[in-house]
């Protein structure tokens, strides 16, 4: 394990995610989870996030359409988290989940907007989301 890297890693998931949500991941992982977190937070956090070539708001861009392309989910909410942390606007994700419609089709983008819907309310209700009891 590269500990500088991890050590890298570990501020820039802070920073995007939030202290509470990185700790608990870490507090909570066992035996069989453990090096799993420490590599994936060296890997992912400190190799792919730890340099400067790309700000952190156009990376929380590109996972969203990734993540969102790919469908899953429930990291799709913790990266929007993080996307508002980094300072995605609301109108950037709706752009994002645009792109995700044209690609991936209709059903990935109408559960990327229920989320975000869930996302929005929760952790930045000053972007004004109206909302309506129809589809997005």
């Amino acid at each position: 394990m590269d500990w500088e890297l991890f050590e890298k890693g570990l501020a820039q998931r802070k920073a995007t995610l939030g202290d509470a949500y990185v700790e608990k991941n870490l507090a909570a992982a066992d035996e069989l989870t453990k090096p799993f977190q420490e590599a994936m937070t060296a890997w992912c956090w400190g190799f792919g996030w730890g340099d400067d070539v790309i700000d952190a708001k156009t990376r929380s861009m590109m996972n969203l359409a990734m993540i969102g392309a790919l469908g899953k989910m429930t990291e799709w909410e913790i990266h929007c988290k993080g996307a508002i942390n980094n300072g995605v606007s609301m109108e950037e994700i709706r752009a994002i989940i645009h792109v995700v419609g044209i690609y991936c089709g209709v059903p990935q983008a109408l559960e990327c907007f229920r989320v975000a819907r869930k996302v929005l309310e929760t952790h930045a209700p000053e972007q004004s989301l109206h909302t309506s009891n129809q589809e997005p």
